[in-house]
C-alpha cells in the first residue's frame, strides 16, 4: 500500500505515534517541554551570511558557515562571532565581483539584557579579503586571561590576539598558524601537558578552482561535483611554543594522514585514560579516532573502536561530531549528522562503540533530511541530553526543517519539533549549530547558521522549570575555563558526565561551561571536577540553580 505523502513524513508519523502512546512531553505532573522563541531580530542581530556570489555553484560555497560563542571581554556573558563568505577568485563566478569589499565576518557583544551590539569594526575582526569564512573557535593561547579567536577559512586561517581592550590583532603570520588550504575546524587542547593550549586544524580537500566541474563530467542533477571528485588534505597539529608562536608537529605526533577529507573534529578523552584524544570525521571515507598515548604520539583506533564508518558500515558524508553521555553510563557517546540517517554511536564499554542509529529513533528522524550541525544537550533539564540537528540541501538553496527530539530516558529520541515553537514550522538552508546559555538563566539556547541568509538565535523558554547546575572549572593562573577538564555530577539517581570542550559540533564553538539538568533534585549530592593537569576536587551537597565557578585548591 502506498501511503499519502503526509503519512510518509517521519516527523509527522513520529508525533502521531508519540501522541497515541502518551509519550509527548508536558503530561500531568511534569513541567511542559520548553518553547524556543526566534529572537534574532529582537536581539539586534542583523548579520546575513553570503556565498560571496549570487548562486550556489560549487562545493566550497555549499560547505559553510559556522559561528563561535565566546566571552571576549570577561563580563560573564557569551558573545557571538559569525563567519562570512567573500568573493574569491578560486570559488566565485565573475558576476559576483560586485560583492568584492562588501562582505565581512561579524562580532556581536552580548549586552546582558537579551540584546547584542555589532562590535566588528571596533574589534577589528572582520576577516581578510583573501579568506572565505568557514568556522571559528576561541582559546586563551598565551595564558593572559583573555580569549583569542581562531578563524578557519578557504584560504589561510586567521589567529586574532585579544588585546584586552575590546580590540584584536591579527598575529597569524607571527604565530605560524596560517595553515593554508581549506580548513573546517580548529579544536584546542593541551596535548603535551605543558599548560598551554595547542590547536588541531582540520583540512577538507584540495579544491581545483572548478576545473573538473567545467569539463561537464558530473551529474547535472547534483548541480556540482561532490567530495570524491577531489583529493583529500592532511590535518595539522600545531604545538604551542609558549612564546606566542606555534610549531607544526603533525608528523612528529604520528597524525599524518594525507588522504583525509576532514569535516570536523572533537578533542576529548574518549577512552577514559586521562589523555585527550582526537576524533576526526571525514567526508565519504573512513573516520579517524586518534588515541593519545600520553607521550606525544597518537594511533588511529577508529576501526577497532567501531567508529570508522557510518550506519550500515559504509563511509558516508559525515559532518562534525558531537560528544555527550547519551545513556548516562559514564562513557562518552558520539553523534555524527550526515546526508542520510546520521549516526549515533553509544560507548557500551570503555573504548567500544555500538551503532544505535535505528534503535534510538535517530534514523527515523533524520532519514528525509540532510543533516549538518548536530547537538546533544539537555534542553529541559531532566538529566538526559536531547537532540537538535540543522538541515539543508547540499547542492541547492533548497529549504528543510530542523530536527528537535526529546530523550525519553529509555533509549529513544521522540520528535517534539512541532511542539517547540514557530521556528520549527519553517524551513531554512541550515549548516552549523551551536548552543549557549547566553542569558545565564539556567537553560540552553541555540543558534543555527543559515547558508546565504540570516542566522537564527533561539531562546529557550521554560527549560529552567526544572533544576539545573552549571559547573565551571577554571584555571588558577588565568581564570579562564579549564579546557580539557571533566565534571561529574551525581543527582536525582544519576551520574552526569561532561567534558570541558572548546569545540563540539560542525563548524562551531559552543558554551564551554558544563551544564547539568537535575530534574526535581534541589541539590547535587556531589560534584567531582578533574582539571586538565590531573588535579581533582569533590564538592558535596551542592545547591541547584547556580553558576558555580571553581578553582583548584580554592576554599569553597
Amino acid at each position: 500500500m502506498i501511503l499519502p505523502r503526509h503519512f510518509r513524513r517521519p516527523r509527522l508519523l513520529a508525533a502521531i505515534l508519540a501522541g497515541i502512546s502518551g509519550l509527548l512531553p508536558g503530561t500531568a505532573g511534569e513541567p511542559a517541554w520548553p518553547q524556543f522563541a526566534d529572537i534574532t531580530e529582537a536581539a539586534g542581530i542583523k548579520f546575513k551570511h553570503s556565498l560571496g556570489d549570487f548562486e550556489m555553484s560549487n562545493i566550497a560555497e555549499a560547505t559553510g558557515p559556522g559561528c563561535c560563542f565566546f566571552d571576549y571581554d570577561n563580563d560573564g556573558f557569551l558573545d557571538l562571532y559569525f563567519v562570512n563568505g567573500r568573493w574569491h577568485p578560486d570559488i566565485s563566478d565573475n558576476r559576483g565581483r560586485a560583492l568584492q569589499g562588501k562582505l565581512q565576518n561579524a562580532l556581536y557583544h552580548n549586552q546582558g539584557d537579551g540584546t547584542f551590539a555589532d562590535m566588528t569594526e571596533k574589534a577589528g575582526v572582520g576577516g581578510q579579503e583573501d579568506s572565505f569564512g568557514m568556522a571559528a573557535s576561541a582559546a586563551d593561547f598565551d595564558n593572559d586571561g583573555h580569549l583569542d579567536l581562531f578563524v578557519c577559512n578557504y584560504g589561510r586561517c586567521i589567529l586574532y590576539h585579544n588585546n584586552r581592550n575590546g580590540t584584536f590583532t591579527d598575529v597569524t603570520e607571527t604565530a605560524g598558524v596560517a595553515s593554508p588550504g581549506w580548513s573546517l575546524a580548529a579544536p584546542w587542547f593541551d596535548y603535551n601537558g605543558d599548560g598551554f593550549l595547542d590547536v588541531f586544524v582540520v583540512h577538507y580537500l584540495e579544491y581545483d578552482k572548478g576545473a573538473f566541474q567545467r569539463t561537464g563530467a558530473y551529474y547535472k542533477a547534483d548541480n556540482f561535483p561532490g567530495p570524491l571528485s577531489y583529493p583529500g588534505k592532511p590535518d595539522h597539529l600545531y604545538r604551542n611554543n609558549r612564546d606566542g608562536t606555534f610549531t607544526d608537529v603533525t608528523r612528529e605526533a604520528d597524525l599524518w594522514e594525507p588522504t583525509g577529507r576532514g569535516m570536523g573534529a572533537v578533542a576529548c578523552d574518549l577512552d577514559g585514560d586521562g589523555q585527550i584524544d582526537l576524533f576526526v570525521t571525514n567526508d565519504a571515507m573512513a573516520n579517524n579516532c586518534w588515541i593519545n598515548d600520553g607521550k606525544g604520539h597518537f594511533t588511529d583506533r577508529a576501526l577497532e573502536m567501531n567508529l570508522a564508518f557510518g550506519e550500515g558500515g559504509q563511509g558516508v558524508s559525515h559532518m562534525g561530531p558531537f560528544v555527550a553521555d547519551v545513556d548516562r553510563n559514564g562513557l562518552l557517546d558520539i553523534l555524527v549528522p550526515d546526508m542520510g540517517y546520521s549516526t549515533l554511536s553509544l560507548q557500551t564499554r570503555r573504548g567500544v562503540f555500538t551503532d544505535v542509529t535505528t534503535q534510538s529513533g535517530v534514523a527515523l528522524l533524520c532519514g528525509q533530511y540532510t543533516g549538518w550541525g548536530g547537538l546533544l544537550n539537555d534542553f529541559d533539564n531532566d538529566g538526559y541530553v536531547d537532540l537538535f540537528i540543522a538541515n539543508g540541501d547540499p547542492h541547492h538553496l533548497y529549504l528543510e526543517e530542523a530536527n528537535l527530539a526529546r530523550n525519553d530516558g529509555q533509549g529513544k529520541f521522540i520528535d517534539v519539533a512541532r511542539e517547540s515553537g514557530e521556528f520549527f514550522n519553517q524551513k531554512f538552508v541550515g549548516r552549523g549549530a551551536a548552543f549557549a546559555d547566553f542569558d545565564n538563566d539556567g537553560d540552553l539556547d541555540l543558534v543555527m547558521d543559515v547558508l546565504n541568509d540570516t542566522p537564527r538565535l533561539l531562546r529557550n523558554e521554560g527549560g529552567n522549570r526544572r533544576n539545573w547546575l552549571k559547573v565551571v572549572p577554571v584555571r588558577a593562573d588565568t581564570g579562564q575555563v579549564a579546557i580539557g577538564g571533566t565534571v561529574t555530577v551525581k543527582a536525582n539517581g544519576m551520574a552526569l558526565v561532561q567534558p570541558v570542550l572548546a569545540v563540539n559540533g560542525y563548524l562551531t564553538s559552543s558554551d564551554p561551561r558544563p551544564h547539568f539538568g537535575l530534574g526535581p533534585a534541589p541539590r547535587a549530592e556531589s560534584v567531582e571536577i578533574v582539571w586538565p593537569d590531573g588535579q581533582k576536587r569533590t564538592l558535596t551537597d551542592v545547591k541547584a540553580n547556580q553558576i558555580l565557578r571553581v578553582k583548584p585548591g580554592e576554599a569553597r
